[in-house]
């Protein structure tokens, strides 16, 4: 996935006359394949490494989805564009939620995809699954979950959208900070900034700084059990975000709207409000604090 990211971009820049070169940087997030993300407890586990390459001039800019960013960025870098996103929403592979039978087995790494869906079928059985997606394909296909639920963005670029059986709306599951929407982080000035600054679509960029205000006011990073989800219509822009317990399915949800030139200040406001109404218990139940 992060290869056909990188591509992308490439060839984006390639159209505006820009020539490129992609290097491949492991980073934690990709060598820790045995454990849920939600237990190993560290921010920017799919951008640490690839950060120290930016600032210490390896590379000239970085290719991450979105959802994988911290809020906080090191010193001296930044997100020089957000592309239009792809679909955010959650999709099911295998058998639609509706015709799992009772005790059938649900893969997901997500630690809110997971908190969510005990929401609404409590009878399941959810356990983690990792590698990547090609890898978790495989493995529903053979039989090792009934379904799996993963991004539906991801199955989009990769051309394997058929394998979708059902697209979760954002009402039913709320998708992740940022979902579906990848981010060109880069130094904050030099050659890689004024190569990308012309792939920033304003009103995706609007979306997921809502979303990303929302989720740093919660002070947790891209494993917390949050799901915030901001739509445009003209220049409204409609907020949605919920916590929930992973545990006992305890909930905090709601919503705001304003202009989206307010878009980060709606982020805190929703924060604020999720906070105040309980969620600040959640969290610190999650991080063991």
């Amino acid at each position: 996935m992060a290869l056909w990211q990188s591509r992308w971009v490439a060839a984006e820049l390639a159209k505006l006359g820009f020539e490129t070169r992609i290097e491949i940087i492991h980073t934690t997030g990709d060598k820790i394949t045995d454990v849920p993300l939600s237990k190993v407890g560290t921010k920017g586990l799919f951008t640490k490494e690839i950060e120290e390459a930016l600032l210490d001039g390896s590379v000239h800019l970085a290719v991450h989805s979105l959802k994988d960013m911290p809020t906080d960025l090191p010193d001296g870098l930044m997100l020089a564009a957000i592309p239009q996103r792809e679909d955010p929403r959650d999709a099911v592979i295998g058998a639609k939620l509706s015709e799992l039978k009772q005790g059938a087995r649900v893969g997901t790494s997500s630690l809110r995809r997971a908190a969510q869906l005990r929401q609404h079928r409590p009878d399941l059985i959810i356990e983690s699954i990792r590698g990547n997606v090609d890898t978790r394909l495989r493995k529903q296909a053979e039989g090792q979950f009934d379904s799996i639920i993963l991004a539906s963005a991801g199955l989009h670029r990769l051309g394997w959208q058929d394998r979708i059986a059902e697209l979760l709306e954002p009402e039913f599951m709320i998708p992740a900070v940022g979902q579906g929407a990848l981010a060109i982080e880069t130094r904050t000035e030099g050659a890689g900034l004024e190569a990308c600054l012309r792939l920033d679509h304003a009103a995706t960029r609007a979306c997921v700084t809502a979303e990303r205000a929302v989720l740093r006011e919660l002070g947790g990073g891209c494993q917390v059990p949050l799901g915030a989800y901001a739509k445009l219509t003209g220049d409204s822009l409609t907020l949605l975000g919920k916590v929930v317990s992973p545990t006992d399915g305890r909930s905090f949800a709601g919503s705001v709207q304003g202009r989206a030139c307010d878009a980060a200040a709606l982020g805190k406001q929703l924060g604020r409000q999720l906070l105040e109404d309980g969620a600040a218990q959640i969290l610190k139940e999650v991080y063991g604090a």
